[in-house]
């Protein structure tokens, strides 16, 4: 009878696992046109067609180019996440296209570099708008969705805002903040079954440099810099970055919330 009832439980088991493994999962990536967004998109379709992703960027050729390789597993969906309402239509054509989320992914940022006497009042608020703002709000709009999957929240910050970095210190700022969102959410989130985590990438190959209005000699300048800083003496890929966020939305994280996982080459132990 013991033999039998292992036997039956094995199969429990394995039935179960199974229904794991082909259950969809539903992912939104913001700033899924370039970088680690891109990036993250695509290592969350890779694992198979039972993963859909919402890929949401503001300019959809960016979009069909994340979206390439991966036809039925990436949809691009052209939103800017700080427009008015964006979050609700965010979540709503999500759920209207696949009836779930599972995965939320903050990605969306921008930087806009300066010493305190260079900033204006738009440049202030376009920045804590776009990378605190829009992910709080986002979240706020997913959390229904969220809860009934017992989802998980993964927000994407940076090594700049947990030391000091000169001439960004409000980009360093609104990160800082979000670490301190995904914390806060992580404990109020947990007995709905909702997981948070955060990434902090250092220095990492993306055009945010180009985006941010750098020129060639900027960008190389700042570059050489960075590397000086980082222990393992190289910029970051975004894939690394990808791997690290897909990580900890997998059910094999179940355990894991409230982290905040650097992916910087060693930038904040240095």
């Amino acid at each position: 009878m013991n033999g039998e009832s292992n036997e039956s439980n094995e199969n429990r088991e394995n039935n179960a696992s199974g229904e794991e493994a082909t259950r969809q999962r539903v992912v939104v990536v913001t700033g899924a046109g370039t970088g680690i967004g891109r990036e993250t998109a695509r290592a969350f379709a890779a694992q198979g067609p039972q993963v859909r992703v919402v890929a949401v960027g503001r300019r959809a050729e960016p979009l069909a180019e994340t979206a390439a390789g991966y036809p039925g597993r990436i949809e691009p969906l052209v939103a800017d996440v700080t427009g008015p309402g964006a979050p609700e239509a965010i979540v709503r054509e999500t759920l209207e296209r696949y009836g779930r989320l599972d995965v939320l992914v903050n990605n969306a940022g921008i930087v806009r570099g300066g010493g305190l006497g260079d900033f204006t009042r738009d440049g202030v608020e376009s920045v804590l708008g776009t990378n605190l703002v829009a992910p709080v709000l986002l979240g706020q709009a997913a959390l229904p969705a969220l809860a009934e999957s017992r989802g998980v929240i993964v927000n994407i910050s940076t090594a700049i805002g947990q030391r000091g970095w000169p001439r960004d210190s409000v980009y360093a700022a609104s990160k800082a903040a979000l670490e301190t969102v995904t914390r806060c959410w992580a404990v109020e989130l947990a007995p709905r079954g909702i997981r948070v985590a955060a990434v902090a990438p250092g220095a990492i190959e993306t055009p945010i440099g180009e985006h941010s209005g750098y020129g060639p000699e900027q960008l190389a300048a700042l570059r050489e810099w960075q590397i000086g800083h980082t222990p393992l003496g190289r910029i970051g890929r975004a894939e690394e970055v990808a791997w690290a966020v897909v990580q900890l939305a997998s059910p094999q994280a179940s355990f894991v919330t409230g982290v905040v996982f650097s992916v910087d080459g060693g930038a904040l132990v240095k």
